[in-house]
């Protein structure tokens, strides 16, 4: 790369302030709009059955075309765009009754005041494919794909692009976005063991710890690779955001150690993950406050160790530690079924009583975890509480709080959507009834998150390294970044539909 367009590149994203939280708000809601008049068009006129051509340019144009349109054309009036959104949606709601949903399920074709299923056919939605977690995973996947090319172009507003050291910007909440929500899935297999605790005997600690170390290599060499080629090719870096050799890939490969050595504290001293993940987090923004690690990390020189090359993404780590075990938490509420939901008692109940009552409880749930969330935030930034300013490049406790609070808040309108339009989703046994609810292309980004990123930055790479991304016009940018959306999507529908399911 031409050392003085290097120069500008570099220059293009660094010494950023970020914009304010109502504004990344504004912007992170045209996905829920989004969802909300497919789930219209897909309750109400069966739109998307069967998935053909016109299906699937729709699909792609509210899922994909909507938030690229948000944080581009539409990024001075997110607001309008949600409205444009929504009143179809309305409309189309309030003139359409529900469709009967395309398969019954095990628990509808009980009796109406029969009781529940028998035991093994109920063990069986413990652990269910959750439609809306589905949604909410593929559009957090979209809107990382989309912005780490995106932000190559003067159509991506520097507001939202990594902010350097304090402030909050659209950019650092998806970068903590990705790991909370990778923390709401591996919840999963923790569930999984302790309902095949009965069935065999646990795994050791030590077998555990060398299970998550051998899922860890992969993304080590990721790490390395980019390493490799970021430094042969004399890419543009930059190397405040997590170092002179650290990445993304790094963070992510030394998560599943820790988090297993982090698992024996939820087993023996303290036994929910978010009281761990404040715990970690707070103790670390003691350090940062009351020592010379702030500024060693922010603005000393760097010296000739590995440490001091890469002090960013090395401390920072706690923080991503702290979002990862926080999503746990929330996984360990959101995933489990009918059975992990229902509370003990002798009085009998219908499945579809069952049914709601767990997902009562789990709207419930998710409220009362945004609304304490959120206060935890707004405690720790308030004039008249900690006063502390959001830094993601530190990973500080404000940024772990609001990364905390804000998925959760999406999470909940996920739920509510799926909740209003396909109450089948959270009455049914089969997963192929829940999946109903949740969009192809969201199943797709949602089924090969981790490999369809990969293939986003390698595009992304390929892209920067070929054209001239500063000074290229609004509507070549549009046309560049429409058509490499396409690309990431028909890799993601391509691995989705041939069922190759890679496990980086």
């Amino acid at each position: 790369m031409d050392l003085e367009y290097k120069l500008r590149k570099e220059d293009f994203v660094a010494n950023l302030s970020g914009g304010s939280l109502s504004e990344i708000t504004c912007v992170t809601l045209v996905a829920p709009a989004a969802v909300l008049l497919w789930s219209a068009l897909h309750s109400r006129r069966n739109f998307f059955a069967p998935y053909g051509p016109a299906a699937f340019f729709t699909d792609f144009l509210l899922n994909v075309g909507a938030i690229l349109f948000s944080m581009t054309a539409y990024s001075s009036a997110p607001a309008l765009l949600s409205l444009l959104l929504i009143l179809p949606a309305a409309l189309i709601s309030s003139f359409s009754k529900p469709l009967a949903a395309t398969r019954k399920s095990s628990v509808s074709s009980t009796k109406a005041n029969g009781n529940v299923p028998n035991p093994s056919l109920v063990a069986s939605s413990a652990l269910p494919v959750q439609g809306f977690l589905t949604t909410y995973r593929g559009a957090m996947m979209v809107v990382t794909c989309i912005a780490i090319l995106a932000v190559d172009f003067r159509v991506f507003p520097r507001r939202f692009a990594k902010v350097e050291n304090w402030g909050t910007s659209l950019m650092d909440l998806g970068v903590g976005s990705f790991v909370f929500s990778a923390g709401v899935v591996s919840a999963r297999s923790i569930l999984k063991s302790r309902l095949d605790a009965t069935k065999r005997p646990a795994s050791s600690f030590v077998s555990r710890l060398m299970s998550s170390i051998r899922h860890s290599i992969p993304l080590l060499v990721l790490g390395l690779i980019r390493l490799y080629t970021v430094k042969e090719l004399d890419y543009a870096e930059h190397v405040t955001e997590y170092g002179v050799h650290w990445n993304f890939f790094f963070t992510l490969a030394f998560l599943p150690p820790f988090v297993e050595l982090a698992d024996v504290l939820t087993t023996y001293a303290i036994p929910s993950y978010e009281m761990l993940s404040v715990l970690f987090v707070l103790v670390y923004e003691i350090v940062l406050s009351n020592t010379t690690l702030k500024q060693y990390i922010l603005v000393s020189p760097r010296g000739p160790d590995l440490l001091s090359k890469n002090r960013e993404g090395v401390f920072s780590f706690i923080g991503y530690l702290s979002i990862f075990l926080a999503g746990r938490g929330t996984g360990m509420t959101v995933i489990p079924g009918i059975r992990a939901q229902q509370s003990k008692g002798t009085k009998p109940v219908t499945a579809k009583e069952l049914a709601w009552k767990a997902r009562k409880s789990l709207i419930q749930k998710l409220v009362i975890q945004s609304a304490c969330w959120s206060l935890l935030f707004a405690f720790s930034t308030a004039y008249f509480g900690l006063g502390l300013r959001v830094s993601r490049r530190l990973a500080n406790l404000p940024y772990v709080l609001w990364i905390n609070a804000f998925n959760n808040a999406q999470l909940l309108l996920f739920c509510l959507i799926e909740t209003v339009y396909f109450p089948e989703a959270y009455r049914t046994l089969p997963s192929a009834v829940a999946t109903r609810s949740a969009s192809v292309i969201m199943q797709a980004f949602n089924k090969n998150g981790l490999a369809v990123f990969l293939v986003a930055n390698l595009m992304t790479g390929l892209v920067n390294l070929s054209l001239n991304t500063l000074d290229m016009t609004s509507l070549g940018a549009m046309a560049v970044l429409v058509g490499y959306s396409a690309c990431v999507t028909g890799v993601a529908l391509l691995l989705d539909r041939t069922g190759i399911k890679i496990k980086v």
